[in-house]
């Protein structure tokens, strides 16, 4: 695939804006190069998130025009760039290997946030679809260290691309929630994310209560096994140790802080929230209640969610679209029609 003048095909942000105005379009870009310690990755599939939508909406402003996204890329390695001057360690993944994209591209390195083990703060950090071209495309190039290999597992490339960022984000969000072993962990919102944190937490022992909108959503909850799912406003039937905000609602702030115990937690997980109301200090925060944001992930989150999961059944439910239709993916995804996560099969 590698060769000046060589083209693909990829979805492009032409003009943010809501998906009626149909803001992706399918264009025709070069085949891109890789630099020094990138790899070139034939894409497979690419799972759809809700960032990828916030993006095409213009709730995230896209970084450069026409940027392709999509940050939960499976496939192989075609090419390998040259290796950086003065870069020592462990060669990277090589050509046919299956690697993952996921949605933290790149860091500095060096700033006091990345030596403390905290890259997801890094104020030079990078992300795939959205300062770099992602996987809503025929092929993408990655930074080397920022790919994770994906050794044979059992699980179809459809199954792995929502792991890649619904996946990890779901892991980071349980850690920040802080839920205590055997703990009452309550779930806001149940797309993508939230399903795969789920099975995660009841794995670990714990007791899921699911409030969501969707009554699809709140069906699929109860088929995985947790303890109840009612409406998104709806009491909790027991008071919860913590709890996640997966909708993009800022109103379900107080709602989730009033359904914590003394003592716990609820993390923030997604990177765009409307605005929340004001909060009442007795009724919300009192008896050391705790609201936490959650800010994209480490790659040791990815290796560790990766690891923790390679032994656990999980049941990705998913939602299968070809490449020809990114767009209506997106749509339907804004429009509360995919229920689990939605799928790019680029191979069909």
């Amino acid at each position: 695939m590698v060769g000046t003048g060589r083209e693909t095909d990829a979805w492009a942000v032409e003009r943010p804006g809501p998906m009626a105005t149909r803001p992706l379009r399918l264009v025709r870009k070069a085949v891109p190069d890789p630099g020094p310690g990138e790899l070139l990755i034939e894409v497979d599939v690419c799972g759809v998130c809700r960032t990828d939508l916030h993006l095409a909406e213009g709730d995230l402003a896209p970084r450069a025009p026409g940027r392709t996204p999509g940050h939960e890329a499976v496939g192989r390695v075609v090419a390998v760039g040259p290796r950086p001057v003065g870069r020592s360690g462990a060669p990277g993944p090589g050509i046919g290997d299956r690697v993952g994209v996921a949605w933290l591209a790149g860091t500095c390195g060096v700033c006091r946030y990345c030596r403390a083990g905290h890259e997801n703060l890094c104020p030079e950090s990078r992300y795939t679809g959205w300062d770099r071209d992602g996987g809503f495309a025929r092929c993408l190039t990655a930074d080397a260290r920022y790919v994770y290999p994906l050794p044979p597992d059992g699980r179809d490339d459809a199954e792995t691309a929502p792991l890649l960022c619904a996946g990890i984000i779901g892991y980071r969000a349980l850690q920040r929630a802080e839920l205590p072993p055997g703990g009452r962990l309550g779930l806001y919102g149940f797309g993508a994310s939230a399903h795969l944190t789920a099975q995660l937490a009841l794995a670990r022992g714990a007791t899921v209560h699911v409030l969501t909108r969707a009554e699809q959503a709140r069906r699929l909850a109860l088929e995985l096994g947790v303890a109840s799912a009612g409406d998104a406003y709806d009491a909790p039937p027991e008071p919860l140790d913590a709890a996640i905000l997966f909708a993009p609602v800022g109103d379900l702030v107080p709602v989730a802080l009033a359904a914590l115990d003394r003592g716990g937690t609820l993390a923030v997980a997604g990177i765009h929230l409307t605005d929340i109301p004001v909060l009442n200090y007795a009724d919300h925060l009192f008896q050391e209640r705790t609201l936490r944001s959650v800010t994209a992930n480490t790659r040791e989150d990815g290796r560790a969610y990766l690891e923790e999961v390679a032994g656990l059944p999980l049941k990705v439910h998913s939602v299968s679209y070809g490449f020809a239709d990114a767009d209506r993916a997106l749509a339907d995804l804004a429009a509360d029609r995919v229920t689990g996560v939605a799928v790019l099969d680029l191979r069909v």
